[in-house]
């Protein structure tokens, strides 16, 4: 059966726009090839690092970033010089570094690994820190400019365990924690409470049961100079000797120091309000949690600034990807 016209138009219009698709293809192939091979080799350079540093700039600000552990705050868990890859997402990115963090429905849980803003840092300036942020992450933390006057980095960011959460209350006694947690009425022991929930990690202690006598004294001795009166020998003689204790809890010292000096000015409420502190325990706010190192002895973390807000939370850790020996995920 011969074709008729109609069928006869339709394929020549479907080959005519097919020569013409390929012939298209083929000079638009031809032009990028002529194209790359007039280009400066510097500028094509420049630009394949351009692409790329973009490409881990948006990985490192949205998704995961890479993080060098600089101190010994959450031995045995994380030890000094680990280089670990943060989730960034899963609390909620932040649009630039430094400024606007996205909602996240989810919220930091009891025991996560979380890095956040460090609420003591002094900040040089927005256009400094996103400088320090931007070269950091395009060095994957190889490249820290945020130094001090002793060359050493400064603690912008700090990675600790979400220990406290909100409602919560918790007191130290001789570098041991206790929790009240959110409507109950009584006091759980951390490490009972850890072994509970089968929890893996260790809470380390670098400072010996036997230390504190010494070291309390020491605080008494802090005391009656801040009196003005005389030190007793046996105090000073103690004083000494917590001189010698390398990671001392000073908790420890300044309850004691405080409780001596409550005990001698029993009317000057300053002392009574820094002491209820202690003997109450710390409060846990709404849209807060309270970070701790795993290495007690050994941590600046919420217990000397406090709870941080959960705004302030810019992600978890998820993975220890160097050294080699320690590449594993982080619990």
């Amino acid at each position: 059966m011969t074709p008729d016209k109609s069928e006869t138009d339709f394929f020549d219009r479907l080959q005519g726009l097919t020569e013409a698709y390929l012939t298209r293809r083929n000079r638009i192939r031809r032009l990028k090839k002529e194209k790359q091979r007039g280009k400066n080799p510097v500028l094509d350079w420049a630009e394949a690092f351009l692409w790329a540093a973009g490409m881990v700039l948006l990985i490192n600000q949205y998704l995961v970033q890479a993080y060098q552990i600089p101190s010994g705050s959450m031995i045995d868990t994380l030890e000094i010089g680990d280089r670990v890859f943060v989730n960034k997402i899963v609390y909620g990115p932040e649009l630039l570094p430094g400024v606007l963090k996205l909602s996240s429905p989810v919220r930091p849980k009891r025991n996560d690994i979380i890095i956040f803003e460090n609420p003591s840092y002094i900040s040089r300036g927005p256009a400094f820190d996103i400088a320090q942020r931007i070269i950091y992450m395009l060095t994957l933390s190889l490249v820290d400019i945020d130094r001090d006057e002793a060359g050493e980095p400064k603690a912008h960011f700090l990675i600790k365990r979400a220990v406290g959460m909100a409602g919560d209350r918790f007191t130290m006694e001789r570098g041991e924690m206790r929790l009240r947690f959110a409507g109950e009425d009584r006091w759980t022991d951390e490490r009972e409470y850890a072994a509970s929930r089968g929890w893996k990690h260790n809470i380390s202690r670098l400072m010996e049961e036997g230390q504190y006598p010494a070291l309390e004294a020491a605080g008494q001795a802090a005391a009656w100079a801040d009196l003005g009166l005389p030190i007793p020998e046996r105090l000073r003689n103690a004083a000494t000797a917590a001189g010698g204790i390398r990671f001392p809890d000073y908790l420890a010292h300044e309850r004691m120091r405080l409780e001596t000096l409550r005990g001698a000015a029993p009317h000057d409420r300053r002392y009574a309000a820094l002491l209820a502190r202690h003997r109450l325990g710390w409060y846990v706010p709404e849209g807060r949690v309270l970070p701790l190192g795993d290495n007690r002895d050994n941590s600046r973390d919420g217990r000397y600034f406090g709870p941080v807000r959960e705004a302030k939370v810019l992600g978890k850790g998820a993975v220890i990807y160097w050294p080699a020996r320690r590449i594993g995920p982080i619990l």
